[in-house]
């Protein structure tokens, strides 16, 4: 901006009217259910939609198995993706981006991607990793929940890709786990838990654009012209149970010549799956001493980690785990975790 150009004349941005927040409800709204498969539709094709905005909401209720009120249980961080043994999108009858697990996945690219400014925001999330369990607590009479959970936190995709959607059916797929013990955490073992959910929402926004942006985007839709849409999609591998040695060798195909591995997130659980009496939102320190990644011939890292946690000798993993936003998201690095913090939450390779 020259600044003694006093005759430019102020500029002012018409091209979008508005952007309204439309609900949209599963096909059948009482197949909420364990085991049920929810989902959600968009079907009208002359709309301008813009997922990467978009959010679930989601209200339900924290119970004992007989219908009363707990006392003592309190939900997980992340639930909301604990809930759902695998989620997925659809636009134009083709699945875009797949999550399977969803819970341990999106927790672990989460806590390495949020930083410390996004907490409080994180919470009406189902987000908490700033007390002291790192849970969520309900109402405390009712057992009531609700909460807001941006796409963007589920998906490669809504991350990624942040422009609108043209005239196209879009569908959301989330598939209830066969229970809810992944997603409590009781402290009172004689007693089990439920999860009822009561009303869940995908809020999309709708985008008004002025009429001659509007045209261009129809002239663009009429001409049949294929548009890219680049993202990462986020994909889990697990190991059900490793060997009582102290090495340990996990060959994993990952990708086709089209999808490449760029990053990689290693972490460790002992015996939390599907125990209600165990925090599943953790994940365990097992006194990991080096680590490392063979990609065709090449390692990464290049040197030895030796490590040693007895010792507190880990600055070199923090590291790792620390630099994470500057590569994938080509920003200043603000680590959510801090590194006492982190010796408890994951490992990063």
């Amino acid at each position: 901006m020259n600044i003694l150009n006093v005759t430019d004349r102020a500029f002012f941005d018409y091209s979008l009217v508005n952007v309204e927040k439309h609900s949209y409800l599963p096909y059948v709204s009482n197949s909420v259910n364990n085991n049920d498969e929810i989902r959600i539709p968009i079907n009208q094709s002359d709309l301008f939609t813009h997922p990467s905005e978009s959010f679930i909401y989601i209200e339900g209720k924290l119970l004992k198995a007989d219908g009363t009120i707990s006392t003592t249980a309190k939900l997980v961080n992340n639930f909301f993706a604990h809930l759902f043994e695998e989620i997925r999108l659809e636009i134009g009858g083709k699945v875009i981006d797949r999550v399977k697990n969803p819970g341990t996945t999106t927790t672990l690219k989460g806590l390495v991607s949020f930083n410390k400014n996004e907490l409080e925001r994180l919470k009406n999330a189902g987000w908490n990793i700033d007390s002291g369990e790192s849970l969520y607590e309900v109402h405390s009479s009712t057992g009531c929940f609700n909460v807001c959970v941006p796409l963007k936190t589920l998906f490669g995709f809504a991350e990624d890709f942040k422009k609108i959607i043209i005239n196209l059916r879009q569908e959301l797929t989330l598939i209830r786990s066969n229970s809810d013990q992944n997603a409590i955490y009781n402290t009172l073992k004689t007693e089990t838990n439920k999860i009822e959910i009561g009303k869940i929402v995908w809020k999309m926004p709708h985008i008004s654009v002025a009429d001659e942006e509007k045209l261009k985007l129809f002239n663009l839709y009429e001409s049949g012209r294929e548009l890219e849409i680049g993202f990462r999609s986020w994909e889990m591998f697990e190991y059900p149970l490793l060997q009582k040695t102290q090495h340990h060798t996990w060959s994993v195909k990952s990708a086709t010549q089209l999808e490449k591995p760029r990053y990689i997130i290693v972490a460790f659980q002992t015996d939390r799956k599907n125990d209600l009496y165990k925090n599943n939102g953790y994940f365990d320190n097992i006194f990991l001493r080096n680590i490392k990644l063979f990609l065709n011939s090449e390692q990464f890292p290049y040197d030895q980690l030796q490590l040693q946690f007895d010792k507190d000798q880990y600055s070199l993993l923090y590291e790792m785990y620390s630099n994470f936003q500057q590569s994938y998201f080509e920003k200043e690095n603000e680590p959510l975790l801090s590194p006492q913090q982190f010796l408890k939450w994951l490992l990063l390779l």
